[in-house]
């Protein structure tokens, strides 16, 4: 018998502080052992389906009632809820693409730090025996607010019982897809409002044409003009500018979906956003992510005790500024 069949599942599992369930696992069943073997590629929950003989996906998906056939594969469940809602979140964030780093905690309260350069921002030339120019790194003068972002999973088990985790999956990814466009809000929120520790960004006055895009794109300066983030109506008027409409960029855009601007920025639509405001930042030291947790929280007693009445899905998160300079805005009337 191999050496995860005799693992124990258990609801304490899902317990262990500051570790996810496929981590308690991997403790007890190291894929490093799988090495060279026709089980290389599978982690350690994947290989507990395989132990238990559950299908997740696929035409020939096994049924939910499938979880249930035993108090070990019943254990099973709430990883694979939390992983089809990742997937969904996975797919649908655009976070990472306006985040430079992400920082995983295991309580509710964070104090970031706040970074400022002092005099010349480059690291110019000084003469013998003058001062260098100073990077300023200081704690928040406040609490990073962190956010409970999820949905209620409202359902009975007889409901679901027979129901294909194929499908199942589909509607538990749109779980995630939502949890994943509350955070993008919850990122430019902490932009253009402040994070609890800095202001919210400097908006210019002006029109999205490319004059004002150029202006910018100075005024940013040390930083670089990386990304470019706004609303429905925002992201409408940007692809309307002549200079944006260049044989090149129209093919790549009808093409691939991809939007590039003639600054080189990456054009992020973030439906929801405030209309008549833009955001330009670098995102390589503009932001940071503050993740509680794994990132997938789900009710697992419920879940693994098939009260499927009212199972919470949620992910907590919040976002704190680095360098208040690396991100401007633009506000039109």
């Amino acid at each position: 018998m191999a050496g995860f069949e005799r693992i124990t599942l258990e609801k304490g599992m899902y317990a262990v502080p500051g570790k996810s369930f496929t981590q308690v696992l991997e403790e007890l069943d190291s894929s490093e052992n799988y090495r060279g073997t026709a089980l290389e590629g599978l982690d350690a929950y994947q290989r507990q389906l395989m132990r238990f003989g559950i299908r997740v996906s696929g035409p020939d998906s096994d049924t939910v009632e499938h979880f249930f056939g035993t108090a070990g594969s019943a254990a099973l469940f709430p990883e694979y809820v939390a992983r089809a809602v990742r997937q969904g979140m996975d797919k649908a964030s655009r976070v990472e693409e306006l985040v430079a780093a992400v920082t995983h905690i295991d309580g509710l309260d964070y104090r970031t730090v706040n970074a400022q350069e002092n005099g010349n921002a480059s690291a110019a030339r000084v003469a013998e025996g003058a001062q260098l120019p100073e990077t300023h790194i200081r704690l928040g003068k406040g609490l990073v607010q962190l956010k409970k972002r999820g949905r209620m999973l409202v359902s009975s088990y007889e409901a679901l019982r027979f129901m294909k985790l194929d499908l199942f999956s589909v509607a538990l990814r749109q779980i995630g897809a939502a949890i994943a466009n509350a955070q993008m809000l919850d990122a430019v929120d902490a932009l253009v409002s402040g994070d609890g520790t800095q202001p919210g960004v400097v908006f210019d006055s002006g029109t999205p044409d490319y004059s004002d895009l150029v202006k910018l794109w100075g005024e940013l300066a040390p930083f670089r003009l990386n990304v470019l983030v706004g609303g429905t109506g925002a992201m409408q008027q940007l692809l309307g500018i002549a200079e944006f409409k260049d044989p090149q960029a129209g093919m790549n855009f009808q093409g691939t979906g991809r939007l590039v601007t003639p600054l080189g920025a990456k054009l992020i639509h973030v439906p929801g956003m405030a209309d008549k405001k833009l955001l330009a930042l670098d995102r390589d030291c503009a932001l940071e992510m503050v993740q509680a947790g794994e990132g997938i929280c789900t009710d697992s007693d419920r879940l693994i005790d098939r009260q499927l009445e009212r199972a919470s899905i949620s992910s907590v998160a919040g976002f704190a500024r680095i360098y208040a300079g690396a991100a401007r805005g633009l506000q039109y009337s």
